[in-house]
C-alpha cells in the first residue's frame, strides 16, 4: 500500500472501529474523519504520531459519505480543504431546512409505510446521530471520475447506494480501491433511503443504486479494497457475486411472503428482521423498502394505497 497508511478510530457504534487513510504524495492527505468523540480524537493523532505526523500537517479531507462515523473530526482540522460529494454539504453545515425537510418526510413515509405511529418517534433518533458529526462546509465537490487534487494517480468512482452522498478511490495502476462503506468483507452495507435532495423530484432507489455500483466496482479490477470498516480484502468479484446473490435471494423471501397476502413494508420489515425491526427502524425499513424497489423493477409485485398505506402482493 505505496503512500497509504490505514487509521483505525473507535467509535460508540454498533458497527465498531472505522478505518480512515492517510495519503502521503504531492499533498498529505485523510479519507474520512472518523467520529466526533474524545476518544476518537486522541486515538488519532497517537497513531499520526506514530506515523510521523502531526494534525496540522493535514491539507486535505476527502469523504467517502455524510455519516457521523465518517465526518466527526473535520472541526480539528481547520486548516485542512474539505472535498467530498456535493450532496454532502447540507449534512456538514447541519442545514435546518434541509434537516427539517429530512425528518417530515420521514414521518410521512412511515405512515405510508404501514409504521405504527408509536414507533414515529424513532425518527427523532437524527438528532442524536447529528451529535457525533463535525459541521464544516465543502470548499470543492468531487464527481464520478475526478482526479483527487495532489494525487493524480487516484480518481473518483461514485458508488451511491449505502447513502446518496457515496464515493470511493480508485488507484489503477496498482489496483487499491478506498471504498468507504461500499464493499465491506463479510458485511452488506444497508442501502439506506434517503428524501429527495434539492435537484431531485422523487427519492432515489439506494438498493438498485448499490447494485448497479457492485456491478461497477467487478469491472474496474481492483486488486486490494481498504474498507470503512473491517478487514482489507481481495477477490472483489466474487465478493460481488455474493452480494448480489444474498440480496436476490432476501427479495425472494419477501416474494414468497406476498404469495400469501397482501402486506405493507412494515408488515414485511417485522418478518424479516423480528429481533431488530423496532430498535433499528431506518435500516430495517429502508432493507424492506428496497427489497420491494427491486420486485416492482423486475414486474414481480404489484402495489396499491389503501387509506393512505402502500400494501404489496406478488403478481
Amino acid at each position: 500500500m505505496r503512500n497509504v497508511y490505514q487509521l483505525t478510530i473507535p467509535t460508540p457504534f454498533h458497527v465498531g472501529d472505522v478505518h480512515m487513510y492517510l495519503i502521503v504524495d504531492e499533498a498529505i492527505s485523510l479519507i474520512d474523519a472518523g467520529v466526533k468523540t474524545e476518544e476518537a480524537w486522541e486515538t488519532l493523532k497517537t497513531q499520526l504520531s506514530d506515523l510521523g505526523f502531526q494534525t496540522s500537517d493535514i491539507d486535505q479531507i476527502f469523504l467517502t459519505h455524510h455519516h457521523p462515523d465518517h465526518i466527526g473530526l473535520v472541526e480539528k482540522f481547520p486548516q485542512a480543504t474539505l472535498l467530498a460529494h456535493p450532496n454532502v454539504d447540507v449534512w456538514l453545515r447541519q442545514d435546518k431546512q434541509f434537516l427539517t425537510k429530512y425528518i417530515h418526510y420521514y414521518k410521512k413515509m412511515l405512515h405510508e409505510t404501514g409504521v405504527p405511529k408509536a414507533l414515529h418517534h424513532k425518527i427523532d433518533d437524527l438528532k442524536n446521530l447529528l451529535y457525533f458529526s463535525g459541521r464544516g462546509k465543502l470548499m470543492k465537490t468531487l464527481q464520478d471520475g475526478d482526479q483527487l487534487p495532489g494525487h493524480e494517480k487516484w480518481r473518483v468512482i461514485e458508488t451511491k447506494g449505502h447513502a446518496q452522498s457515496h464515493i470511493s478511490f480508485f488507484r489503477e495502476e496498482d489496483g487499491l480501491f478506498i471504498g468507504g462503506d461500499h464493499l465491506l468483507y463479510n458485511m452488506s452495507p444497508n442501502p439506506i433511503i434517503e428524501p429527495p435532495y434539492t435537484d431531485e423530484k422523487e427519492r432515489s432507489k439506494p438498493l438498485l443504486q448499490y447494485r448497479q455500483n457492485l456491478k461497477k466496482c467487478a469491472s474496474l479490477n481492483i486488486k486490494t479494497v481498504l474498507p470503512g470498516h473491517g478487514k482489507t480484502f481481495s477477490h472483489v468479484n466474487e465478493y460481488v457475486d455474493k452480494q448480489l446473490q444474498e440480496q436476490e435471494k432476501r427479495a425472494k423471501r419477501v416474494l414468497q411472503m406476498l404469495k400469501q397476502k397482501k402486506l405493507t413494508p412494515f408488515e414485511i420489515s417485522k418478518k424479516l428482521f423480528p429481533r431488530h425491526y423496532e430498535s433499528q427502524l431506518q435500516l430495517t425499513m429502508s432493507e424492506a423498502i428496497g427489497q420491494l424497489d427491486y420486485l416492482l423493477a423486475y414486474e414481480k409485485v404489484s402495489q396499491e394505497t389503501i387509506n393512505g398505506v402502500q400494501y404489496f402482493q406478488k403478481k
